[in-house]
């Protein structure tokens, strides 16, 4: 494995875990109130760009990284969006 290819991952994870209190704290309390809707639908959209970038690269780092964030990054926003 080249070291572009472990700092990918490096980045990958802990962009992605830094969601995770986040999600976390949505789903023990449910409240959504002062997150921006708005932000999670561009973030949310970025996301999904950064997978199809990773396709179009064969860059697994990227997509993978993207998958785990898109997956916490949804959850948010279907919350959100269910709460108002």
């Amino acid at each position: 494995m080249k070291f572009y290819d472990v700092l990918g991952y490096i980045a990958g994870f802990l962009t992605a875990t830094s969601f995770v209190p986040q999600a976390y704290k949505v789903f023990k309390t449910g409240k959504t109130n002062d997150l921006s809707l708005g932000m999670f639908l561009l973030f949310t959209l970025g996301i999904i760009s950064w997978i199809i970038y990773g396709f179009i690269m064969n860059a697994l780092p990227i997509i993978i990284a993207n998958a785990v964030t898109l997956v916490l990054s949804l959850y948010i926003l279907i919350i959100k969006i269910k709460n108002g």
